[in-house]
């Protein structure tokens, strides 16, 4: 489903560039009080290890379920100037983060 938004916004709008990735509504790099930007961290980020890259809304024709009509929706996007940026960025920003581990306790224990 998500190629076939890429496809979509990439038609849509083809300025944006062969690497599109478009972001889910609960996406950790979107900011959470403003879903229309991103969080300062990752814009920090954007500007160190992806220079260029964008981000932006854009309307695409998308069905709700299949089947039924296509209606617009504002999709969230990031476009990249290389594909290493854009596999840099979901690497980063859109796994699941690894939980931390617990500190070892430096202390002996009595056994």
């Amino acid at each position: 489903m998500f190629i076939d938004i890429v496809k979509a916004v990439q038609q849509r709008n083809p300025a944006l560039g062969s690497y599109v990735l478009v972001l889910r509504g609960d996406s950790r790099a979107r900011d959470p009080a403003d879903s229309s930007r991103l969080l300062p961290e990752v814009e920090a980020w954007l500007a160190e290890h992806a220079p260029g890259a964008t981000f932006s809304q854009e309307k695409v024709l998308l069905a709700p379920y299949p089947g039924a009509m296509p209606e617009d929706r504002a999709v969230a996007v990031m476009a990249f100037a290389d594909a290493r940026h854009l596999a840099a960025f979901a690497t980063a920003w859109t796994a699941d983060p690894e939980p931390e581990e617990p500190e070892a306790d430096s202390a002996p224990r009595d056994a």
